[in-house]
């Protein structure tokens, strides 16, 4: 009765809402261990809309999402009477917010309107800062330069004091006591100008916390000249052994630096494709062939070593490239050191696509094809930007799995691949 109270129908509208939200498949007393991820978040949120809350809390909602149950979670969202509270990186949600919230080193920051309002906002402070600090550090000039002048004036005028004392053949008592003042007028410069250059200094360092440092995570994506003249991979009327494409054929043929997205509803067979380019697992039919060095970073990131931390794995990858370098190498990802001396299964869920990427990029064979699936789950938004900045930049091929429609757009690709009941769509981008 305590947990009923009037909602003697509860069973009825769930399973109203499953047929709803596209999972009228289920049952109403399905044990939740054998739903997929994406299927968990969505029954999770129907017990939200049943709960009647004052308040909805979602980490990372879209997580496990595909293209058309993130737009269905949308709508869902928009029609929320109650309060809400996001914690996203997926810039498709944000724009449906009507605040942002931003956690930085300085604290919390408060932002009115959607994504694209805090982005140009926050654009606008990060401009402003960066003139404030070169203004800052003009002043500073400026001020050191006027101050060494002063200085040196005061110098000169104490030496022409003293020699003409002394061509006045002043007694020595007063030549002393001439100096004594000359001595004090110049100590009471220096501290002055102590002070005055720590001033300068202070407005600097004020005006440079107030920047945000774009350079927190740097990847770094490997010449890989010699893969890009390459075939990379031919898929001649291979089959998969999952997916809704049945028993279509898909031909595809990738050279260097083609740049493929596979989009598709969850379960459509995308990851099985990317573990048959790895050489994971067989298609029931046809021939798979890959020319280069390949790496792939699925979604449980299987090219890490749990017990084993990521600088001893890169040691053994890359020993070519020496400790010092890849310390370093792994520093300008934001790993620290404590961080590279851990077990990867100790590290985060960005911390390990980090060091997945280190692995298939840094070693001393580094990948001509990368395989991607569903790399930005585990990201905060600095570190997507980084990592769209750096597959930008990679010259060998790349296959991405991915929901985020702002991601698969920043990364510049030419083909689109899409498993549907009729078959395989091969389009360009």
């Amino acid at each position: 009765f305590a947990i009923l109270g009037e909602r003697w129908d509860l069973r009825h509208r769930l399973t109203a809402l499953l047929e709803r939200g596209g999972l009228g498949h289920l049952r109403p007393d399905q044990a939740a261990g054998t739903l997929s991820g994406g299927e968990q978040t969505r029954v999770a949120l129907l017990g939200a809309w049943l709960a009647d809350a004052d308040l909805l809390v979602l980490d990372e909602p879209t997580n496990h999402l595909d293209r058309a149950q993130r737009a269905a979670l949308r709508a869902q969202l928009r029609m929320w009477n109650g309060g809400l509270l996001v914690v996203s990186h997926d810039r498709a949600l944000l724009h449906e917010m009507e605040r942002i919230l931003e956690l930085t080193g300085h604290g919390l920051d408060d932002h009115a309107g959607n994504y694209a309002d805090y982005r140009r906002a926050s654009d606008a402070a990060r401009q402003r800062a960066a003139e404030i600090l070169e203004r800052r550090k003009l002043e500073r000039r400026r001020g050191e330069a006027e101050l060494r002048a002063q200085r040196e004036q005061q110098e000169r005028r104490a030496a022409q004091g003293a020699r003409g004392a002394r061509e006045e053949n002043q007694a020595p008592i007063l030549l002393g006591l001439r100096r004594q003042r000359s001595e004090n007028s110049l100590g009471r410069l220096r501290q002055q100008q102590s002070e005055r250059r720590a001033a300068l200094q202070a407005e600097v360092a004020e005006a440079a916390r107030a920047v945000v440092a774009d350079e927190a995570i740097v990847l770094f994506a490997p010449d890989s000249a010699a893969a890009h003249a390459r075939r990379a991979f031919v898929l001649d009327g291979v089959v998969l052994p999952h997916g809704i494409a049945g028993g279509a054929p898909l031909d595809l043929v990738a050279h260097g630096g083609r740049r493929i997205g596979v989009t598709g509803a969850n379960g459509s067979g995308k990851s099985t494709l990317l573990r048959v380019l790895a050489g994971q697992l067989m298609p029931l039919q046809g021939q798979c062939q890959v020319g280069v060095p390949c790496a792939c970073l699925d979604q449980t990131l299987g090219i890490l070593d749990p017990d084993r931390s990521m600088l001893q794995q890169l040691i053994a990858l890359a020993p070519s490239t020496g400790e010092a370098a890849l310390r370093s190498r792994l520093a300008l990802l934001g790993l620290d050191a404590d961080a590279v001396r851990r077990p990867a299964r100790g590290l985060s869920g960005g911390e390990r696509l980090k060091a997945a990427l280190a692995a298939a990029l840094y070693r001393d064979e580094p990948a001509g094809l990368l395989l991607l699936d569903e790399p930005d789950n585990h990201l905060d938004l600095a570190s997507l930007q980084a990592l769209e900045r750096m597959l930008r930049d990679y010259r060998g091929a790349l296959v991405v799995v991915s929901h985020d429609d702002a991601l698969l757009d920043a990364l510049g690709l030419d083909t689109r691949v899409e498993p549907d009941a009729a078959g395989w769509r091969v389009s360009p981008w």
